[in-house]
Order: C-alpha cells, then sequence, then structure tokens
C-alpha cells in the first residue's frame, strides 16, 4: 500500500515552490530593468542624433518619416512632447502649422464637399498654397495624415476617414458616418469616376436596395454627395466631390 507524504514534506514542498516563484519574479524584474536601461540609452541616443540631423528631419520627407517610425519603436509621440530634444526639433510646431493649414483648407472648400475632402486634394492645394519660404520643406501624405489626425483634439467636427487602398478622406463636420457610409466611400475611391450607382453597391458589396438606397440618402442629406438623375444611360448616379481631384489627377 502507498504511504501518502507527509506533512514536513508537504511543507518542503511548498517552500520549494514559493523559492521558484521568487527566483522567478527577480529574472523578471532584472529583465525589466535591463530593458528600462536599454531604452534609456536608446532614447539617449536618438536625442542624440535629433541634435545633429534636426535640418534634415525638418526639410527632408523621408528623413522624418523613418525618424518618426525608430520613435514610435520606442513608445515616443514627437506631438505629445515638448520636452527634451522636441523643443529643439521644432516638430510640433512643423505638425502645428500643417494642421492649422489642413482646417483652413477644409474649410474654403466646404461648400462644394460638404465638409468631406482627399488627403491627396489636400496636399495639392497646400503645396500650391504655401509661400517660397514653405516650398523647400516637402510635405508628404504621411505627414499631412499625423498632423490630420492631431485635429481630433479639436472635437468630432475633425476626423480621418480611411476608404481603403492607403486612401484617407479629412472630415470636417461633427456627423458620425456610418459603417455602411463608410462602405459607399470605399466603394467610390475605387472607382474612375467619382460616381457610383445602386446597382453598382448591391453588386460589389452584397447589399439589398434599400440598404444601399438608404446609405446613399443619408450622405446626400449630409451635403456629401449630389444625385443626378439625367444620366443618358438612365442610371440614377450619385456624385462624390470630395473625389473628384484624385480622379482628375489619376486620369
Amino acid at each position: 500500500m502507498r504511504r501518502r507524504a507527509g506533512i514536513g514534506a508537504v511543507q518542503k514542498q511548498k517552500l520549494e515552490q514559493e523559492r521558484y516563484r521568487d527566483k522567478g519574479t527577480e529574472i523578471q524584474e532584472n529583465q525589466f530593468e535591463q530593458m528600462t536601461r536599454r531604452l534609456e540609452v536608446f532614447r539617449d541616443n536618438l536625442e542624440e542624433f535629433a541634435s545633429k540631423h534636426k535640418n534634415e528631419i525638418r526639410k527632408e520627407a523621408t528623413f522624418r518619416r523613418q525618424f518618426q517610425e525608430m520613435c514610435a519603436s520606442i513608445g515616443v509621440d514627437p506631438l505629445a512632447s515638448g520636452k527634451g530634444f522636441w523643443s529643439v526639433l521644432n516638430l510640433g510646431d512643423f505638425y502645428y502649422e500643417l494642421s492649422v493649414q489642413i482646417v483652413e483648407v477644409c474649410l474654403a472648400t466646404a461648400d462644394k464637399n460638404g465638409g468631406l475632402i482627399g488627403l491627396e486634394e489636400v496636399r495639392e492645394r497646400l503645396v500650391r498654397a504655401r509661400g517660397k519660404a514653405q516650398r523647400h520643406q516637402e510635405i508628404t501624405l504621411d505627414d499631412l495624415l499625423c498632423a490630420a489626425k492631431k485635429l481630433k483634439s479639436l472635437g468630432n467636427g475633425f476626423s480621418v476617414v480611411p476608404v481603403g487602398g492607403g486612401r484617407y478622406l479629412v472630415q470636417s463636420i461633427p456627423t458620425e458616418l456610418s459603417m455602411d457610409q463608410t462602405g459607399v466611400l470605399s466603394r467610390v475611391a475605387a472607382s474612375p469616376t467619382a460616381s457610383v450607382s445602386v446597382a453598382e453597391l448591391c453588386s460589389h458589396l452584397g447589399w439589398e436596395e434599400r440598404r444601399a438606397q438608404k446609405a446613399l440618402d443619408a450622405l446626400i442629406q449630409e451635403g456629401l454627395a449630389w444625385i443626378d438623375k439625367h444620366d443618358p444611360g438612365g442610371t440614377e448616379l450619385y456624385w462624390f466631390p470630395s473625389f473628384f481631384a484624385a480622379c482628375i489627377t489619376s486620369s
């Protein structure tokens, strides 16, 4: 007959388990401290790098994007911090200026597009509008996307809407788009004509006609789409002015 372990053996086993657990905790703490020190060294090196190459970072878009990626790898947001080397770089000022310019473009075009404009069109307008002192400083869609996302701090009046294919719209109206409305915009973004029909939505998105019509009616009501009832083919087409510039560029 097998004998059961005595109280002493059970207590010994329990102590050993506690020692293993304490040792494991100690190892984890040591690893965490080592990782923290490495991040601090990386951060110091990043600060030194920023000080040496601040002019290149501000002027060259590719360099600026790579620098942002290095910052993101250690969880640093150069736009959310005004301390340390971010004050040396003035990147916050750079993106703040871009944010203000994006707002100006949105307000200037709202009567035509209903408050929804493609990020590509925003860039084209800014490139044309920027003065000689700023034209040496290239701005990219990545820069604009970063600046536009910061506009959320102004409230729900500004937001960035992804429409697929790496394309984005800047929304400057306080209306929150539904999933169906965003689906319509994504379909229009893939269209070479900036237009769509109910039948096309039903075919490509698998929707019922009532669902497609409801989404389009809501977009018209918000001023984001125009309806053309005089198409030669007899089909009612819904046009989206926020995509006009992209269609002209692609053609």
